[in-house]
């Protein structure tokens, strides 16, 4: 089963554009194994509240992930 755990800032998509981010994922899939992968693929958008993302040892900042 393929599987796709995609993680975004909190608050920053619409119902609308999570459906659209799962339908492209789950396209490139069955781009790759074929249709039949289709009613097997997982794909878990994960919503990440401030201050829960880091690179390279600093806490990024709403704003400085471009929510704001």
């Amino acid at each position: 089963m393929p599987f796709a755990n995609l993680k975004v800032p909190a608050d920053t998509l619409t119902p609308e554009s999570k459906k659209k981010l799962i339908d492209a994922v789950t396209d490139a899939y069955v781009g790759v194994y074929g249709e039949r992968a289709r009613a097997t693929t997982l794909v878990l958008v994960e919503e990440v509240t401030e201050g829960g993302w880091g690179l390279g040892g600093t806490v990024l900042t709403a704003e400085m992930l471009g929510k704001s």
